[in-house]
């Protein structure tokens, strides 16, 4: 089923998690932000002398966290996932309600005693349920402090809109009645009710549906139980029941559903990208790809231009879906033709210019001024005629005809010059148009080369904005890899990122959103190996530490223990530095290798990846570099 989450982000990840373990599509649509409020003056001195703290939302826990070192407090929580969180935080004391405010209140009613000091409350500035006023009738003292706000979104987010304008949805999830009233509120003002009518409304109580009476949804349905989980079972009994009108959903199912398979623990993420935050990161790269191809236009080849402009838009097909490997066909096949025919009229061109380079080359080696025939000839002549001797003032030849003649020798001396003069002028000249022709060449040529580089960069550049896409979302990326193929003709670095990439491609590389929720599960059995020795004490307190999770966590606990080593490795998953959680993690002792070798690969496996995605942007990077 596609599911719709509008829980805040944090928590909107962690139910994606779940439903994706169960098969399910989640579209993650958070409908409010969190911020953590700071505490007021008087907040310490009451949590010192409060007997207890109640927490009506898991939101709760990580603000009380924020806000006090304390964690040896009693906690009573609202659910199970409330105490969970509270518990991975730190809290050593947390009693679970495993239900809603009613079940919260019962559960303090049984365990603590009025005279017994006063209860501290750690809400949210917007209350469902008044702890203060319904303990107050049993005596006791509530003081409630607001350490955190959901602020609501002011339109219904993109992802949301996308997935009802396409009818992509099957049902949604609403975990308390201010989200529903704020999602009917964004969806109406979008004018998208009419799109619900083939979608299940999912609530965590029957309160939580009351605001989502007058949209069309095509059921409402509240979960068994005021939890998370219930919530969980009751998708997946909506699932095997059909969403396509097999059978009416009711509230009240008419037998009860089979026990749904054992899902792991939910764990919560409290920091990370998350999905919203990849598509902003893939979003953002899209834009550079596509100005850097901007910028590179104008180098680019007429045909290539033709195709990047190209011809009047086609209207989409009114199709729900599209096919993403038609799509990538396509691309493909357009890329590849267009490279081709550039290379292919490049190649004539500068084939032409060669050719021409040659001949003229080849002429002036030929006939060199001074072993042409006929400046040989008239040098000769000239030589001959100058070296002639004068006639002797005895000789018979009447004066007339002596002068004659020297006149005659003299204008044929001059022509002769004249004509040497002028050929040696036409060797030059034919010399300076070999050399300029030469010059032409070679600038032509290298402002196509720069071209060519600069749309080559560009492809690589989309390439790895579209493999590290991949990597964040956990999918293989083989059709992507293959892209690589043609732009690393006679280019060995891509050869080599593209080989170091091929066995990942396949089956992809776990996700580092993936990793840090799986993380605290192999923390929990790699401290549960290290206390597990021979001794019979040490294994039953090994035992029970593989099923309690009480560990402390932070980036500021000291030691070399396995402990200390897996909180600071958490808390650096959190802040997004992987490469320092596996170095700490390898530098466990051996006992752990159990608990932690399949993580460490899989981190490794990221690791050696991304690697290898940010060479390859490096290497586009300086291929543009080089282009200007």
């Amino acid at each position: 089923m596609r599911v719709l989450i509008t829980r805040p982000e944090r928590e909107a990840t962690t139910l994606a998690t779940a439903l994706s373990q169960r098969g399910h599509v989640p579209v993650i649509a958070p409908l409010f932000r969190l911020e953590i409020l700071h505490p007021p003056a008087d907040f310490a001195a009451s949590l010192a002398a409060c007997q207890a703290v109640l927490l009506s939302s898991a939101n709760g826990a990580r603000a009380l966290a924020e806000a006090s070192e304390q964690r040896g407090r009693p906690i009573l929580a609202v659910g199970d996932t409330t105490a969970t969180t509270a518990e991975g935080l730190g809290f050593t004391a947390v009693t679970s309600a495993a239900g809603d405010g009613a079940a919260l209140v019962e559960l303090a009613r049984q365990r603590l005693d009025p005279k017994a000091g006063p209860l501290v409350h750690v809400s949210g500035v917007d209350l469902a349920l008044d702890l203060g006023e319904a303990l107050g009738r049993d005596g006791f003292e509530v003081r409630r402090f607001a350490l955190y706000d959901a602020r609501a979104e002011g339109t219904l987010p993109d992802s949301a809109r996308a997935a009802l304008q396409a009818r992509a949805l099957d049902a949604a999830t609403f975990f308390s009645p201010r989200a529903a009233q704020q999602f009917a509120k964004l969806v109406g003002e979008a004018g998208l009710a009419d799109a619900l009518r083939s979608v299940t409304a999912i609530g965590i109580s029957p309160a939580a549906l009351a605001a989502l009476g007058k949209l069309p949804f095509k059921a409402a349905v509240a979960a068994a139980r005021p939890t998370r989980q219930a919530v969980l079972d009751e998708i997946d009994r909506l699932a095997e029941a059909g969403v396509q009108g097999q059978a009416i959903m009711s509230d009240t199912p008419s037998s009860p559903p089979p026990p749904p398979p054992p899902a792991p623990p939910p764990i919560p993420v409290r920091r990370g990208v998350g999905v919203f935050g990849a598509f902003v990161i893939g979003l953002v790269t899209a834009v550079i790809v596509l100005a850097g191809a901007v910028i590179s236009l104008p180098f680019w080849p007429e045909q290539a231009r033709v195709l990047w402009r190209g011809q009047a838009a086609i209207p989409p097909a009114p199709t729900p879906s599209l096919d993403l490997q038609a799509v990538r066909s396509a691309a493909d096949i357009v890329a590849n033709a267009a490279v081709e025919t550039a290379k292919r009229e490049l190649n004539a061109r500068l084939d032409d210019l060669e050719k021409r380079l040659r001949a003229l080359s080849a002429t002036a080696a030929e006939k060199p001024a001074g072993s042409d025939p006929a400046v040989a000839d008239l040098r000769s002549r000239l030589e001959a005629l100058e070296g002639r001797p004068a006639a002797a003032p005895s000789e018979a030849t009447p004066s007339a005809e002596a002068d004659k003649e020297m006149a005659m020798l003299r204008a044929e001396i001059a022509t002769l010059r004249t004509a040497l003069q002028a050929l040696d002028q036409s060797v030059t000249g034919q010399r300076e148009q070999t050399k300029a022709l030469g010059d032409a060449v070679g600038a032509r040529s290298a402002g196509e080369q720069k071209a060519l580089v600069a749309a080559r960069a560009s492809a690589v550049i989309g390439v790895a904005a579209r493999l590290s896409a991949a990597l964040d979302s956990g999918l293989p990326f083989t059709a992507d890899l293959n892209l690589l193929a043609p732009l690393a003709q006679g280019d060995a670095k891509l050869t080599e990122v593209a080989a170091a990439l091929q066995p990942y491609a396949q089956a992809g590389v776990a996700s580092r959103a993936a990793l840090a929720a799986s993380f605290p599960a192999v923390a929990k059995a790699a401290l549960a190996d290290d206390l597990a020795d021979d001794s019979f004490g040490q294994r039953v307190l090994g035992k029970i530490r593989s099923i309690i999770s009480l560990r402390r966590v932070g980036d500021d606990v000291p030691g070399d223990s396995v402990e200390a080593k897996l909180a600071r490795a958490e808390a650096a998953l959190d802040a997004g530095d992987l490469a320092k959680a596996v170095d700490l993690v390898k530098s466990l002792p051996p006992q752990t290798n159990k608990a932690t070798q399949a993580w460490l690969a899989r981190a490794e496996a990221h690791l050696a990846a991304n690697r290898a995605i940010d060479a390859l942007a490096a290497h586009a990077v300086s291929l543009l570099g080089a282009v200007h």
